[in-house]
């Protein structure tokens, strides 16, 4: 793929500047260059009714790439794949396609600046950096992917540090890197975006870590795939691996569950040590600063304990690999995981060999969903003693699940799948299976009268 060209935002007045994609980093980037005196052209895949603010906006299959092709640089939101052939179409006239972040990168202190990537766990590492930052007496923004884009003009700039949550869409088009990057995990997702290619969503995925300007990477070393692309890490990597033993460091007062978030928090505090933040050397400032740390939604989050069975609401993991973790956070206790959901076309048979050998009882409970018939293949083939079951809606599984792990199990919400087949997003089907638990816990009180 070839690179994007190094461009800030202070570059783009006076110039004809098109955005193509109007979701979250659309409107930022909009607000950026109206920050600026520029009034760009806007062109969107499904152009929203009436246009935005008043100011037409272009159907791309519509004139919306004519538009575009008309312009010098089109800032393009993440969500569009860089390997579309409008993409090219574009380059092949001149234009340069850029990223909003790629451009904020170019300009920002990036010694400043830890950017934490990775297929799964970002969220968290990146949430735990910010909370450790804020609670060690700094002023930080947590921005990107978890929170607000950097270069919104909404976004606060009298900051100390930036903690930059960056996904594999927004690696693609960076020209720069910052001095430290944290890579979490690395395993087959988002495909189509990248052309349907594992090895190029890696490449893609990593490329942070070894644009101008990187030195430092800060990753996940007990990740085959990431030690098997060390090449792709830049110039030095400190890998970062979880203790054997039980966890008992200035990381419990974050109160996360399971052996890979504690590596999360471990690869975050190593970040900020490589950054030089003052206080991240230090285990007792940072067990103070541990304190008071918010779950982030839908990320082994606990939601309710009914009748001794913890309900866990982990649907964020949507993919194989992190709802094996989340298994993994529960070692010799009873588990009821509910998965299935939109099928992307991951291949199933790991999830079923880490179910086989987990060593303690497990139920799987497979909704009727678009990834429900391959997880019911792949189980029925190689989950060893598990028992699945098919359920035909959420509410149905969580009511199975919680049948099957009383008296003092757990009941999982980690789909391996994500949402959209019959949800808006993950929030969405976090409120279903919320809903779900209060019916049950409703059922429960009945029962008992």
């Amino acid at each position: 793929m070839p690179t994007p060209p190094a461009l800030r935002w202070a570059d783009l007045p006076g110039r004809r500047v098109g955005v193509w994609g109007l979701g979250v980093e659309g409107h930022a980037a909009v607000r950026r260059l109206e920050s600026l005196g520029v009034e760009p052209t806007l062109v969107d895949d499904h152009p929203p009714a009436g246009g935005l603010g008043g100011r037409p906006v272009l159907a791309i299959g519509d004139g919306g790439l004519e538009a575009l092709a008309a312009c010098e640089v089109v800032v393009k939101t993440p969500g569009i794949s860089r390997y579309r052939p409008e993409v090219a179409a574009l380059e092949r006239e001149g234009v340069a396609v850029v990223g909003g972040l790629a451009m904020w990168l170019e300009e920002a202190p990036r010694e400043r600046v830890l950017c934490v990537t990775g297929t799964k766990g970002k969220s968290t590492t990146s949430a735990v950096a910010g909370h450790l930052v804020e609670r060690l007496g700094h002023r930080v923004l947590v921005a990107g992917n978890i929170g607000r884009p950097p270069y919104d003009p909404e976004a606060p700039d009298d900051v100390d540090w930036w903690v930059v949550e960056v996904s594999s869409y927004q690696a693609a088009d960076v020209t720069s890197s910052p001095p430290v990057v944290a890579v979490t995990s690395l395993h087959p997702d988002h495909l189509t975006w990248h052309r349907g290619d594992a090895e190029t969503y890696y490449a893609d995925k990593l490329r942070l870590c070894s644009r101008p300007g990187a030195d430092l990477t800060v990753a996940n070393g007990d990740d085959p795939l990431l030690r098997a692309h060390a090449d792709l890490l830049g110039p030095r990597v400190e890998w970062v691996t979880a203790p054997g033993g039980p966890v008992d460091d200035w990381t419990a007062g974050l109160g996360l569950l399971g052996v890979h978030n504690h590596r999360n928090a471990l690869i975050a505090r190593a970040g900020l040590v490589a950054l030089g933040v003052p206080g991240a050397e230090d285990d007792a400032a940072l067990a103070r600063a541990a304190e008071g740390f918010e779950h982030l939604d839908s990320r082994l989050q606990p939601v309710a304990t009914v009748d001794g069975v913890l309900f866990v609401d982990d649907g964020l993991s949507t993919n194989v690999l992190p709802t094996l973790a989340a298994l993994a956070a529960f070692p010799g206790r009873r588990v009821a995981l509910i998965v299935g959901g939109q099928d992307r076309g991951i291949d199933y048979g790991p999830l079923a060999e880490g179910i086989a050998g987990r060593g303690a009882p497990t139920l799987v409970a497979v909704t009727d969903s678009e990834a429900g018939p391959r997880i019911r293949a792949a189980l029925a083939g190689g989950a060893g003693g598990a028992e699945v079951v098919a359920c035909p809606d959420l509410e149905a599984a969580t009511r199975r699940a919680f049948a099957w792990a009383r008296p003092d199990g757990v009941v999982l919400l980690s789909p391996a799948a994500p949402s959209f087949d019959r949800y808006r997003d993950y929030r969405d089907r976090a409120r279903a299976f919320r809903a779900a638990v209060e019916a049950v816990r409703a059922g429960t009180g009945r029962q008992r009268r």
